[in-house]
């Protein structure tokens, strides 16, 4: 009689399958016997022997068992992706995102790694041991940019109303601004601070790189517009074309800047912030000088200024190694 599909190998059968293959039984013969399929058995023998290990009843069950505790886990928490998953964890120990990491293991995976049958791992699957695995409980979210206890889903936010009049969305934004091929086109964002009045206005150049930083007493739309103009009316025309905004009713009033400088403004999809990537890349680096919960009331213009010399003295690869600011310079001298 055949066993039902989807049964498991019973140690019971396994110890026949161990002295059956000591008696030199072939398979089929093997698997007539137990009343199991050939490729169950085939299967059974392959999985817990090799040609210098013979068959043995109690190792299959040990192996079997080691294998159901395996099942359904997450790559990071299957016992044979141990290395593995201490190189995930000590490369978030230096501050490198999920993506980075798997990028890496996918072109350069550490030598450390070469014993190991599949180094390859999708950043989401990182983010899933970090949130939903074991990882949560070790706290490792602690070591990402941005430090969230809880990230949402792709996808899961509903669309809101807009209330911002006038609005010209990113896709009526010319293809030019989106391939950097001149100067002049910026993106601008506002950073919070948890139980803070204070806001940091932000101003980034998509193709030099520059930042500009202003401390705001608040984040209504006529402080961060005033921060806007304030910058954009120091700028020679030939760089100020553009302004790439978010949806944030700090940004209402952007029609004045519009109607002052001649300066139009463009806006991002509802909850798709990555369209103004560089401005969002450039707010993570601003978190590590001044953190969510740090008391940006009591910091200084000067302070701001500081750090804004900083990431605008910094050789960027993008600029072939020259700083945001010796790019500024060449600009302004040959005026273009």
């Amino acid at each position: 009689m055949n066993m039902p599909k989807g049964t498991s190998i019973t140690f019971f059968e396994r110890e026949r399958i161990e002295s059956f293959l000591r008696m030199k039984k072939k398979k089929t013969w093997i698997a007539e016997k137990l009343g199991r399929d050939y490729s169950v058995i085939k299967r059974e023998i392959r999985r817990n022997s090799s040609p210098h290990l013979p068959y043995v009843a109690i190792r299959a069950e040990a192996y079997a068992e080691r294998r159901k505790k395996n099942t359904n886990k997450r790559k990071l928490e299957k016992w044979q992706n141990e290395k593995l998953k201490k190189f995930v964890e000590s490369e978030l120990l230096k501050g490198h995102s999920p993506e980075q990491i798997a990028g890496r293991l996918k072109t350069s995976p550490p030598k450390n790694l070469s014993s190991c049958t599949d180094t390859s791992i999708s950043y989401e699957s990182i983010y899933d041991y970090i949130y939903r695995g074991e990882g949560r409980v070790g706290g490792w979210y602690k070591h990402l940019r941005r430090k969230q206890k809880r990230r949402r889903p792709k996808f899961s936010r509903k669309p809101r109303k807009e209330t911002i009049p006038d609005r010209i969305p990113i896709h009526e934004r010319p293809a030019v601004i989106t391939k950097r091929t001149h100067f002049g086109d910026w993106e601008t964002d506002s950073v919070i601070f948890s139980k803070q009045k204070s806001v940091l206005s932000v101003q980034y150049e998509r193709k030099m790189k520059l930042c500009r930083l202003k401390k705001v007493p608040n984040k209504t739309a006529v402080e961060s517009e005033r921060a806007i103009q304030g910058h954009f009316s120091r700028l020679p025309q030939q760089l100020r074309r553009s302004i790439t905004r978010d949806n944030g009713t700090e940004n209402v009033l952007h029609g004045e800047t519009k109607q002052k400088l001649s300066l139009p403004s463009y806006f991002c999809d509802t909850y798709k912030s990555w369209q103004k990537g560089g401005v969002e890349n450039l707010n993570g680096l601003l978190r590590e000088y001044f953190p969510k919960k740090c008391p940006f009331d009591k910091i200084s213009q000067k302070e701001v200024r500081s750090v804004q010399d900083k990431l605008n003295n910094r050789p960027r690869k993008a600029l072939n190694y020259l700083t945001p600011n010796e790019v500024f310079a060449r600009v302004l001298e040959k005026g273009h």
